[in-house]
C-alpha cells in the first residue's frame, strides 16, 4: 500500500505525523519511508536513518554544437519554457528554465543538439532501524521539484507499506508526489488558514480520485469549522492530536512524537487500521 502524507499547507505538522506512523508500523511491516518534500526535507531529522547510498539526479538539458548549428531558431520556436534563446551566432540556453522535454532535439535538423543532465538535486538512501529511507533533495536555487519527485518515485518498491512525505500545497510537485498512491492522509489544524488551504488540498485529491482522510493536529485550538467542513465532505477526521508543549519541545530537538509519548504508537497502528479499511471500501 502507498500512503501519502500531504497538507494545505506548511506547518501542521505533517513531517510528525508521516514519521511517527512509519516508526509504529516498522515493527510489524516492512516499511518504506520516501520524503518527496524536495524542497525541505525533514525526515531524517526524526528518523536518523544511516546513508548508504547519495548520488546526484537532474534533468537532461540541450548541449548546442556551434559547428554544426545554423541559427535557424527551430528549437528556441519549439521550446515552450523559452529556455533557448538564438540570436545572430549566439545561442543562450537558461539550465533553469528548461523542462527537459526534449522539444529542441528533435526539431533541430542538423543534428546540433545533444542532451547532458544538469544536476538539481541529491538522492539519499539508508536505513533507519527497520524503515527503508529514501529522500530527495532539490539543491539551492533550483526552481523545479516536480521532475525530482517523479525520478524518486520511480523508484517505489512494489512490496511493502510506503509512506510518502509530500510537499504542502496543492501546487505539480504536490500532484506529482500524490498521484497513484492508494490513499491521501490530509495533516491540518482547526485554523481559518488551516482550513482555507484543507480545502484547496481536498480539491486536488478528489480529481485523483484517490480516497482521504484528515489528522487534526493541535485539535484543541482554533474553531470547529474543521469537523462541520469534513462531515459536510463526507471525509472522516481519522485521528486528532491535541496541543502538548512536550511534543513541541521534541519536534524542535527532533524527537518523533511517538518517542515522546510511547503511547502514541498504538494510536498510530489504529490509524493505519482505519486506511487499510477505508481503502477496501474504495476498492469494493
Amino acid at each position: 500500500m502507498k500512503i501519502a502524507v500531504a497538507s494545505g499547507k506548511g506547518g501542521t505538522g505533517k513531517t510528525i505525523i508521516s514519521t511517527s506512523l512509519a516508526l509504529s508500523l516498522a515493527t510489524d511491516k516492512n516499511v518504506h519511508y520516501f520524503d518527496c518534500d524536495v524542497e525541505a526535507p525533514n525526515g531524517h531529522i526524526f528518523l536518523k536513518p544511516d546513508i548508504i547510498k547519495e548520488e546526484k539526479l537532474g534533468i537532461d538539458v540541450p548541449k548546442v554544437n556551434l559547428d554544426k548549428c545554423d541559427y535557424c531558431g527551430a528549437c528556441a520556436d519549439a521550446c515552450e519554457f523559452s529556455a533557448i534563446l538564438v540570436a545572430r551566432n549566439k545561442i543562450m540556453v537558461f539550465n533553469e528554465l528548461c523542462h527537459g522535454c526534449y522539444a529542441c532535439q528533435m526539431v533541430c535538423h542538423v543534428d546540433a543538439i545533444n542532451m547532458e543532465m544538469h544536476s538539481t538535486a541529491i538522492y539519499r538512501e539508508g536505513n533507519a532501524g527497520n524503515i527503508h529511507f529514501v529522500e530527495g533533495r532539490l539543491n539551492l536555487g533550483e526552481p523545479m521539484p516536480t521532475p525530482i519527485i517523479s525520478k524518486i518515485k520511480n523508484l517505489l518498491p512494489k512490496e511493502g507499506l510506503v509512506i510518502i512525505d509530500s510537499p504542502p500545497g496543492n501546487s505539480d510537485s504536490m500532484v506529482e508526489a500524490v498521484i497513484d498512491t492508494d490513499f491521501v492522509l490530509l495533516v491540518t489544524e482547526p485554523t481559518p488558514f488551516g482550513l482555507h488551504d484543507l480545502k484547496l488540498a481536498v480539491d486536488t485529491v478528489k480529481l485523483m480520485n484517490i480516497p482521504m482522510g484528515i489528522v487534526a493536529n493541535r485539535a484543541d485550538l482554533g474553531t470547529k469549522d474543521l469537523w462541520d467542513y469534513a462531515k459536510k465532505e463526507n471525509i472522516p477526521v481519522l485521528m486528532e492530536i491535541p496541543f502538548l508543549r512536550k511534543v513541541a519541545e521534541g519536534y524542535s530537538t527532533g524527537i518523533p512524537l511517538v518517542d515522546v509519548i510511547p503511547e502514541y504508537r498504538e494510536q498510530f497502528k489504529v490509524l493505519y487500521k482505519k486506511i487499510e479499511s477505508l481503502v477496501s471500501e474504495k476498492e469494493r
